[in-house]
């Protein structure tokens, strides 16, 4: 445990140490050194959830970056997202060594995958693979704070256009579409993810609730997104300052009738208690 704890902590400061557009490359390095591993490459899920987009780590530029769209059903990637375990198998490059395949997860929120060639000369042993597992971890925190600072990871995650209105529409969303904590396993997504343009979904925790918003604008233009925006700032900034659902409703309807009046759009408020003992709609 001491030592999954040095590992962890050597990753992440060494990824802090560089720029946020590099991070990955210096946990890519780390891995190389430590493991002798032939290379290393990390795999995020795009936006549909239909592929894998490996990011190699040998290229210094975001469109430079050596990049390939693997289908997820049916492969090691689709079983290590589904199980949440890291997946060892031989390599299919040259059928020596292995491959090694570890989830980035972060709080139930899948992000990708990390994954290293390993040559046939090391032996991949049970503390080997555990370290592995917390430089994948290491990664998840690493990603959730650096995609706030640059569009490497955006970019990863674009395997089909995207409409303006879905654009606008997603940056609506959380920036997590699952959440797993002690009392609930939350999982959200929106179908099809390039083109949907008025429905949003929203959560929040706090100490004692989860909260829950469904919202379906009229359309599927940029005018239902415009409509969208109206309806969950409004909500959220009434949740934000801890009124009640009534009141939130009402701060979204008003503000909906005061910027576009005559449109039609519907939504669904909840409040879960964390103790179980209720929900109110």
């Amino acid at each position: 445990m001491a030592r999954d704890r040095v590992v962890l902590g050597e990753v992440l400061a060494a990824a802090e140490a560089a720029a946020p557009v590099e991070s990955l490359d210096v946990v890519a390095r780390d891995l190389r050194e430590r493991f002798g591993a032939r290379y290393v490459s990390f795999l995020f899920l795009d936006l549909i959830g239909q592929r894998v987009v490996r990011v190699a780590e040998d290229a210094t530029t975001l469109h430079g970056r050596s990049t390939e769209r693997i289908q997820l059903t049916g492969s090691l990637h689709d079983q290590v997202l589904r199980t949440q375990k890291l997946v060892r198998a031989p390599d299919d490059a040259d059928g020596h060594g292995h491959r090694v395949i570890a989830p980035v997860t972060n709080r139930g929120d899948a992000i990708g995958f990390l994954e290293l060639s390993l040559p046939e000369t090391r032996d991949a042993s049970d503390d080997m693979l555990e370290e592995v597992e917390q430089a994948a971890h290491a990664l998840a925190y690493i990603v959730v704070t650096d995609r706030r600072f640059t569009d490497l990871y955006h970019w990863a995650q674009r395997t089909a256009p995207v409409s303006l209105p879905a654009e606008i529409q997603r940056q609506l969303l959380p920036t997590a579409p699952s959440c797993e904590a002690a009392q609930f396993t939350l999982a959200c997504a929106l179908v099809p993810a390039e083109s949907v343009a008025g429905d949003t979904y929203d959560y929040a925790l706090d100490r004692e609730t989860l909260h829950l918003s469904l919202t379906d604008a009229m359309g599927h233009d940029l005018n239902a997104a415009l409509i969208a925006t109206i309806l969950v700032n409004a909500s959220r900034g009434a949740r934000r300052v801890a009124a009640p659902l009534a009141e939130q409703a009402g701060c979204a309807h008003h503000s909906l009738l005061e910027r576009r009046p005559r449109v039609l759009a519907t939504g669904q408020l909840l409040r879960i208690a964390l103790d179980g003992s209720g929900a109110q709609p």
